[in-house]
């Protein structure tokens, strides 16, 4: 008789059916693994440091049984592992199971073999398909465990700074019969029911799907395995019914997002690469389809340096074409604040190391996890040979939903590049019914492009694709009802897309990520460090190239300057400049500036030294005088401090030429000297014939003035220079966010400590100091210098800083009206609006820009200016520029302590002015005679550009 299916009770009996929880005495699930058996013995040892296999292996272990208690946080504990397996198991598959807390990784015979972490599902090593009598049945494993988990080890929260005391557990150490016939059969059934269910209850489909699911249950006697093949070809009858023609095409490929630090530190990083790669490896060896995208040359440089074995491996599969190298990049670098070179040498570095490691420069950009993308990132792709980028950030928006997945992405100067944003969302796909119904229901370019891709394995902390993936995505490959999923590459999905792309549409301007916008100022010393390490490496780099143009004999540091500028685009990895990492990565990221620092001072000296070896010579015999270097591309005149023998320092005002030197022997006298003045009601007022300015007794500007023109900058009853204090609570993201509702609770900072005094009274420049308190605990020191001839007035700002969650900017009302703001970007610049009118101009009220904005109308305009910050915004006619954060998670000490900066204002005549053309010479990487000099248009218009040197030139090419 026709039994009567309820849905309900249908769906249910097929769930517990193969469900891990309940009815597992009787049901299939129950049935996975047969005997089991203890290993012969087991043995460890713990060390507070990460060591190679060779020095851990001749370590003494003691006795460790399971169950025991291990840590505490970032330990490692090497277990030696006995196996013996049992003669009976014959021609049966035998898996050694680890099950831990922490990360594990399997060797033998001095080679890593499989990752073990139980967040990642790999929780067993294979050691037979089939038992044979030839095989060894005796076995020595060593297993690396790190104490700590996939994220690494925060108290109570993922985010939350690492608990030092957390312990980790072995709970599981033995050896297993694996039934293969029932794992493909609780697969089968898996499908089913997800098609089941998620198909809905007016897909027949749906229907269709349930029905067999209840018919395999019906056929199946989990004591009899003979009753499996019967059921499973119940299930191969609806996976092989046939899509039509027009279906949507999913492109599956492995991926393994690896943040380079994040909750981790970057030594351990290492170790996650080697745990997640080797699996991948071995994957590989069983599934000859897999495919596996793999980006940042910095991680593949890890394993080759500190994995050869598998390095090795990995090349083969990279020959095959199974293993992809992808993105281009260094590493996965944050998309605003890195400079132009910078973002250059990240393609440069990336591409060399594909090139010379695999014979292949990438095609693709690929930058999943970064938070915002900067206009200028088309022009550098094509620059690159790169035509083709994948993210899917932006589907993390909090107030706009990004209106397309497959589109053209045009940049500042026109260059177009094909973007893909898997519409799944995601870079850790699990091969899931719900996953592949949501990457065709979601994609917003439906009719436009009928292929996507579909990134699958865990990520973020490693562990990369399973098994299982694969065999859920085998059994969807054409399967009505389902879009088709085909394992396929990166090369494959956009060379189709390229083919279907007539009828795209363009995005032209900025990606910016609605979220994450906390991440401009959050780790001010990072921020710093990056700021002067790529200012240090700039300077060594012209004075290097000046130098080897005027003696043959001097040496290029190119693999000194290869190594420092590697450390600094490491420490751009997006959790690391962005400011979202935990303490111990922060203490390695200052700790790499200050070497970049200390060799970068080293390498200038000498280029000084070589470069103005005859000057130095001919300056001892005559009038004492200071040698003064201009690295930037156009003239300067500017005051120096310079020593005098005595150890104080006296002041000069010097014209430079561009990319020059001069000597400070006569007196330069400014035409006019800077004259400091105190009022009566205690403000003070400063001029030097370029601007004048008037400061009241906290150093606030009451007046700017342009003397040429005589235009007032601050408008009347404002105050510029004017602090203000807001608090800074996000909803989770605390390192990240700073949130919209942060500025209703603005509080200007008034507590005078210290009231403005005169410090320098003039001449060559003239300074006053103030104090204020900020908040509960904190205190602010500044000092505004007025120098001769220079158009803008510098504030150098001394922070002590001890606030929780509380965000510092200073601001400056101007007398100036414009719908935009223009903001300085990698080789460009950006205009945003002063305005909300829409949601996507109010999502971006906490922007990025790099060394200035400026706001300008016709005829006039005012530019901020700074050394080293990123956040900063402009709404109305308020310029404001934030300074400092006080995040607790994941680094509870963000921030706390001493800072110094420097920003300024400047009012000038015209629109923002940008100097019209910078360039930076490099040496070229492969020909030791030839110069890179890379110009930049600043403007944004067409333009004809004469380059004039006094370099002896042979040739020159674009």
């Amino acid at each position: 008789m026709a039994a009567i299916k309820h849905r309900r009770t249908a769906l249910e009996r097929v769930e517990k059916f193969i469900s891990d929880i309940y009815f597992t005495d009787c049901n299939l699930r129950g049935r996975l693994f047969g005997d089991r058996c203890p290993p012969a013995s087991l043995s460890c040892f713990q060390t507070p440091r990460r060591i190679p296999y060779q020095e851990a292996v001749v370590q003494e272990f003691g006795p460790a049984e399971v169950g025991q208690s291990l840590g505490p946080t970032w330990e490692t504990c090497w277990f030696k592992v006995e196996l013996s397996i049992p003669p009976a198991w014959a021609g049966r598959e035998v898996h050694f199971i680890w099950e831990s807390d922490g990360e594990g990784l399997v060797w033998r015979d001095a080679q890593p073999v499989q990752g073990l972490t139980k967040e990642g599902e790999k929780t067993s090593y294979i050691l037979t398909r089939s038992l044979k009598e030839s095989e060894p049945h005796s076995l020595t494993l060593y297993v690396e465990l790190a104490c700590n988990g996939l994220f690494g080890a925060g108290k109570g929260s993922m985010i939350a700074p690492p608990d030092p005391d957390r312990r980790v557990t072995l709970s599981k150490a033995e050896l297993v019969v694996f039934n293969r016939d029932v794992y493909e059969l609780l697969v089968d059934l898996e499908i089913l029911l997800d098609m089941a269910q998620l198909l809905g209850e007016e897909n027949q489909r749906s229907f269709q799907a349930l029905y067999t699911a209840n018919q395999m249950v019906n056929v199946c006697d989990v004591t009899d395995p003979s009753t499996f093949p019967a059921a499973r070809d119940l299930a191969a009858a609806i996976f092989s019914q046939r899509n039509g023609e027009s279906q949507h095409t999913i492109h599956a490929m492995g991926h393994c997002h690896i943040d380079s630090a994040w909750l981790w530190p970057y030594e351990e990083t290492i170790r996650k690469c080697a745990r997640s790669w080797v699996t991948v490896v071995h994957l590989m060896e069983h599934n000859p389809e897999l495919t596996f995208a793999c980006s940042q040359a910095q991680q593949f440089e890890w394993v080759r340096s500190c994995y050869p074995g598998l390095y090795a491996r990995i090349q083969h599969f990279v020959a095959k074409g199974q293993f992809i190298p992808v993105g281009g990049t260094w590493v996965e670098m944050d998309g605003n604040l890195p400079s132009g070179e910078s973002m250059v040498r990240q393609f440069l570095q990336g591409q060399r190391f594909f090139q010379e490691q695999f014979g292949r420069l990438c095609s693709e950009f690929w930058l999943p996890d970064t938070f915002g993308y900067s206009a200028q990132l088309p022009q550098l792709m094509r620059g690159c040979g790169i035509q083709r980028f994948l993210t899917q950030k932006l589907s993390w928006n909090l107030v706009n939903s990004f209106p397309h997945h497959t589109f053209f992405w045009e940049g500042i100067d026109g260059s177009q590049v094909l973007t893909h944003f898997p519409p799944g969302d995601s870079y850790g796909m699990h091969g899931r019914v719900e996953e592949i119904l949501k990457t065709v229901k979601n994609n917003k370019d439906k009719g436009r492009v009928n292929h996507s891709a579909f990134l699958f394995g865990f990520g973020d902390g490693g562990g990369g694709p399973t098994q299982k993936m694969l065999d859920r995505m085998k059994r969807m490959s054409n399967t009505d009802g389902l879009p088709r999923v085909q394992i396929s590459t990166p090369d494959q999905l956009f060379s189709v897309l390229e083919k279907e792309s007539s009828q795209l549409c363009t995005w032209v301007g900025e990606l910016f990520l609605e979220l994450h916008n906390g991440t401009y100022t959050t780790q001010a010393q990072i921020k710093k460090g990056n700021r002067e390490c790529e200012r240090i490496l700039h300077d060594v780099e012209v004075l290097s190239t000046l130098a080897v143009a005027q003696d043959r004999g001097f040496q290029y540091p190119a693999s000194q300057l290869q190594q420092l500028w590697r450390l600094l685009l490491l420490n751009q990895f997006h959790d690391v400049l962005p400011g979202s990492c935990i303490q111990l990565v922060v203490e390695d990221a200052l700790q790499y500036y200050t070497e970049i620092r200390r060799a970068g001072a080293q390498l200038q000296e000498e280029a000084v030294q070589s470069l103005c070896r005859d000057l130095l010579q001919s300056k001892a015999r005559s009038t004492p005088s200071t040698l003064v270097l201009n690295t930037l591309s156009w003239e300067r005149t500017e005051v120096i401090s310079r020593p005098r023998p005595d150890g104080t320092e006296t002041l000069a005002l010097v014209r430079v030429p561009s990319m020059g030197y001069a000597l400070a022997q006569e007196p330069f006298v400014p035409p006019q000297p800077v004259a400091v003045r105190k009022q009566e009601d205690g403000s003070i007022t400063m001029e030097n014939g370029v601007i004048a300015v008037c400061l009241d007794t906290m150093g606030r500007l009451t007046s700017l003035q342009l003397l040429e023109s005589g235009r007032e900058s601050v408008p009347d009853g404002c105050y510029a220079n004017q602090f203000a204090l807001f608090d800074d609570v996000p909803l989770y993201w605390d390192a990240w966010d700073v949130m919209d509702y942060h500025l209703e609770t603005r509080k200007p900072v008034t507590m005078l400590l210290r009231p403005l005094e005169i410090t320098l009274a003039g001449g060559l420049r003239g300074s006053v100091r103030f104090s204020l308190q900020v908040g509960k605990s904190s205190t602010l020191t500044q000092e505004i210098i007025l120098d001769a001839v220079c158009p803008y007035l510098r504030f150098l700002t001394q922070v002590e800083w001890k606030e929780a969650h509380k965000f510092l900017k200073v601001e400056f009302p101007v007398q100036v009206r414009s719908t935009n703001a223009t903001y300085e970007i990698q080789f460009g610049h950006l205009q945003r609006p002063t305005h909300w009118n829409t949601s996507w101009d109010w999502a971006r009220f906490e922007v990025w820009a790099h060394k200035w904005l400026d706001l300008s109308e016709h005829g006039f305009g005012v530019a901020l200016l700074n050394d080293c910050k990123y956040g900063a915004s402009a709404h109305r006619n308020i310029l404001s520029l934030s300074l400092l954060r006080a995040p607790k998670s994941p680094d509870s000490t963000a921030d706390m302590g001493q800072h110094q900066f420097t920003y300024a204002v400047m009012p000038h005549q015209g629109e923002a002015v940008p100097v019209s053309s910078l360039c930076t010479p490099p040496k070229a990487e492969d020909r030791p005679e030839a110069v890179v000099v890379r110009l930049y248009e600043a403007h944004g218009s067409t333009v004809t550009a004469w380059l004039q040197t006094s370099l002896p030139i042979k040739e020159a090419m674009l």
